[in-house]
């Protein structure tokens, strides 16, 4: 569940990591375990955890950091934050591929095919997609637009939940660190992947781009 697991020495000592190991390694089985010693490295446990975008904006939300230069929370980018909440991700994939062979999220369509959007055909048989595309635009532009950094301070903050301070810790604050970020790890790791239908992955340099 925890996809890249850094521990650092600490007072326990190198032979607390000797003992533990192998529960360790059963932690993170697909990773090898990376102890670093470097001079005044602040002892702590870190892991990479899959965030998505809802995670990060419920987050923000819970911990009131949309706010105004004045430091009022900010209610029009609440308000941005909780309708992407609710953007149904379904209907949305689904009216992306209203016409077959035609994905209008397709890499470098500015070149495919230039002005897809003033197709009358296309843009009727898509009008549900563009919809919800351009609503969707709207709300990441207005949560994201906040002063001083503000979501940039948010994505950070949410980053530091993948890591454990144990400065002065002993071996028990060491085994719970451990356990947090696993039971993290499962619940933020562990999903199925969409992938919707009839898209094909494009790499830049293929003979049709």
């Amino acid at each position: 569940p925890i996809r890249d697991l850094n521990a650092t020495p600490i007072l326990c000592g190198r032979s607390w990591y000797c003992k533990n190991y192998d529960e360790l390694k059963h932690l993170n089985p697909n990773f090898p375990l990376l102890l670093r010693t470097e001079d005044n490295c602040m002892p702590a446990v870190t892991t990479e955890l899959e965030w998505t975008m809802d995670h990060l904006l419920r987050f923000m939300i819970q911990t009131g950091r949309f706010r105004d230069s004045s430091g009022v929370i900010a209610q029009d980018r609440v308000e941005a934050a909780k309708a992407y909440l609710t953007t149904d991700w379904d209907k949305y994939h689904s009216a992306r591929l209203a016409v077959p062979g035609f994905d209008p999220e397709r890499p470098n369509m500015d070149v495919i095919a230039p002005g897809w959007e003033d197709d009358k055909e296309l843009s009727s048989q898509l009008a549900t997609y563009l919809e919800m595309r351009n609503a969707k635009d709207k709300q990441m532009e207005a949560f994201k637009g906040g002063p001083d950094k503000e979501y940039t301070r948010g994505v950070n903050a949410l980053l530091m939940a993948q890591r454990v301070d144990l400065w002065c810790a002993g071996e028990k604050e060491v085994e719970m660190a451990v356990q947090h970020l696993a039971k993290l790890g499962r619940a933020l790791n562990e999903r199925e992947t969409f992938f919707p239908a009839f898209i094909k992955e494009f790499h830049p340099g293929q003979a049709d781009i």
